[in-house]
């Protein structure tokens, strides 16, 4: 490894964003600042420094139906990142999920500067679909970084080194204040005795356009049930005014905590104030059903997909849920509802059944405890043990090349 490392980083949506700049830090930390780091990135790689060598907004598309349209754009996108590597010679490139375009730009790099230490992080889902694809990320990756405990063996068995380093969601947790989210809740002026309702329909356009009705359904159902209901819902800021729009004619009392003009790391902090804050939460299928569950919070998860993304993942699972912390445990604590089963009756009917019965409510929270305890909460943090991975892959590689092996 050279006394001043180049790293080029690539994220290509919002939790990879966030992976990023929690990367970026550490690496700066493990190398005394002796890092140079370029590539691209959002509002939080921006907000460590990045200059972008594009936004990363052109490229956060995912699923079937989501990507077509946009396939020129992508196309383009990848070619300036492939120019700006070869411009730069990194001596590490480092991309974040976004599978589809760092796999397409892996595979370039590879071809181009196969001296380049080629690493990517959140390990894909290959326990869940597509087991194949080990296989093939052996032929062009030097390490994968895997979120999950469990994830290893399956990179591992094709060859290629795989480095658990944990879920960022248990450092993000930790870090937040005892008293945050009672702080939030008497600065929205929310009753000691409401029903505090975290609503998350996802981070993207197509999701809040699915996810809107029936969420606001299910809303309205359960205001009618319970006339002290108030409801917390985060918003990314991409999709603020969509948000804002298909929430006005909700019945309950509504705080949206919009992130907008608000540095990343405050607006980071008040959205898990929301989840310490939260008595349940109804939550798209995602990373933030992980994040609630790292604040104990039971949920109801809903989520709907374009018909096509459908059937094609009904034949390529191999996993029966779509919650996280659900495939964690191995079992099905938290209650799913997906396409037609996703809508306002159902999910109002199941978040009533959680309200009422304690026992239940306990059940999910004694389930994450069970989770966390697996990802490593309490152990080293994950954004450390990413970026000390991430040298260790650069030091390695230049050992191999120094010797000839």
């Amino acid at each position: 490894m050279s006394a001043k490392p180049h790293i080029f980083i690539l994220a290509g949506e919002s939790s990879g964003d966030r992976l990023g700049a929690a990367l970026m830090k550490r690496l700066r930390e493990e190398t005394n600042g002796a890092v140079t780091i370029t590539g691209v990135g959002g509002e939080a790689m921006i907000d460590q420094g990045l200059e972008p060598v594009f936004p990363m907004a052109d490229i956060s598309v995912m699923g079937l139906v989501e990507v077509v349209p946009h396939l020129k754009r992508i196309r383009s996108r990848l070619r300036e990142a492939s120019e700006a590597i070869a411009a730069t010679g990194p001596d590490a490139v480092v991309t974040i999920d976004a599978q589809v375009f760092s796999g397409l730009l892996a595979k370039r790099v590879k071809r181009t500067a196969p001296e380049t230490t080629l690493i990517h992080y959140v390990a894909p889902t290959v326990w869940a679909w597509k087991p194949w694809r080990a296989k093939k990320l052996a032929k062009y990756l030097d390490r994968v970084l895997a979120l999950f405990p469990f994830e290893p063996p399956y990179f591992e068995k094709e060859g290629l080194i795989c480095d658990f380093v944990g879920h960022p969601v248990v450092e993000r947790s930790a870090g937040l204040p005892m008293n945050a989210g009672e702080a939030l809740r008497a600065d929205l002026g929310i009753s000691a005795d409401a029903k505090v309702l975290l609503v998350a329909p996802g981070s993207r356009s197509s999701e809040i356009s699915r996810l809107g009705g029936p969420f606001g359904e299910a809303v309205t159902q359960l205001a009618d049930l319970y006339p002290t209901l108030e409801i917390i819902l985060p918003v990314a800021a991409a999709v603020a005014e969509e948000v804002t729009a298909v929430t006005q004619a909700w019945p309950a009392k509504t705080h949206i905590l919009d992130p907008r003009g608000m540095p990343f790391e405050q607006a980071e902090t008040r959205k898990f104030a929301a989840f310490a804050a939260a008595d349940f939460a109804l939550a798209a299928s995602g990373t933030v059903t992980l994040e609630l569950a790292a604040f104990r919070v039971p949920m109801i998860v809903g989520y709907r997909m374009p018909k096509l993304n459908e059937f094609v993942a009904r034949r390529v699972m191999t996993v029966d849920t779509g919650t996280l912390v659900n495939i964690i445990v191995g079992e099905k604590i938290v209650p799913e509802y997906w396409q037609d089963d996703c809508n306002g009756t159902s999910l109002a009917n199941a978040l009533s059944q959680l309200i009422e019965d304690k026992k239940a409510r306990d059940q999910q929270i004694t389930g994450f405890d069970r989770a966390f305890e697996a990802l490593g909460e309490g152990d080293a943090l994950p954004s450390l043990r990413a970026a000390r991975s991430v040298l260790t892959a650069l030091s390695e590689k230049n050992q191999r090349f120094s010797t000839g092996t």
